[in-house]
C-alpha cells in the first residue's frame, strides 16, 4: 500500500486556517495568561532578591552596628574597671593612713600610760626605799647610840662635816 502524498490546496488552507485559530485561541485564553504570570513570578523574584539584598545590607549595618556597640561597651568597661581600681587603692591607702595615725595615736597612748605608770612605780619605789631607810637609820642608830658617849662622837662627827661642806 503506497501511500501517496499530493498537495491538496483545499487541504492546506483549512489546515492553516485551523492553525491560525488555534493560534488565535492560544493567544487570547493561553499566552496572556501564561506570559502575564511568567512576568507577575519575574517580578517577584525581583522583588525578592532585592529584598534579600537589602536584608543582607541591614544585616551587615547591624552587624557593624554590634560590633561598635561591643567595642564601645569594652571601652567602658575598661574605664569603669580603672576607675574601681582607682577607688579600691585609694581606698585602701586611706585606710592604711587611717590605721597608721590611729596606731600612732595607740602607741603613743601606750608610751604615755607606760611613762606615767613608771614614774608611779618609781616614786613608789623611792618612798618605800626612804622609808626603809629611815626604819634601817632608826634600827641602826638604835643600836649606837644607846650610850652616851657614841651620841656625843655622832653630833661631833657631824659637825665636822657641816663645817666642811
Amino acid at each position: 500500500m503506497e501511500l501517496i502524498h499530493q498537495f491538496s490546496s483545499g487541504l492546506f488552507i483549512i489546515q492553516t486556517i485551523i492553525f491560525l485559530a488555534l493560534l488565535f485561541l492560544l493567544g487570547k485564553f493561553a499566552w496572556k495568561p501564561i506570559l502575564k504570570s511568567i512576568n507577575d513570578r519575574e517580578t517577584s523574584i525581583v522583588d525578592a532578591l532585592n529584598q534579600a539584598t537589602l536584608a543582607r545590607k541591614e544585616m551587615e549595618t547591624l552587624k557593624e552596628d554590634n560590633e561598635r556597640i561591643i567595642r564601645e561597651a569594652k571601652v567602658e568597661r575598661d574605664a569603669i574597671l580603672k576607675e574601681a581600681r582607682e577607688i579600691k587603692d585609694r581606698i585602701v591607702g586611706e585606710a592604711k593612713d587611717a590605721a597608721k595615725t590611729e596606731g600612732d595615736k595607740m602607741i603613743e597612748a601606750a608610751k604615755q600610760t607606760i611613762n606615767a605608770e613608771k614614774n608611779a612605780a618609781m616614786a613608789d619605789i623611792k618612798s618605800q626605799i626612804g622609808t626603809l631607810s629611815v626604819n634601817i637609820a632608826e634600827s641602826i642608830l638604835k643600836q649606837k647610840l644607846d650610850n652616851s658617849e657614841a651620841q656625843n662622837e655622832l653630833v661631833q662627827n657631824y659637825l665636822n662635816k657641816s663645817n666642811l661642806n
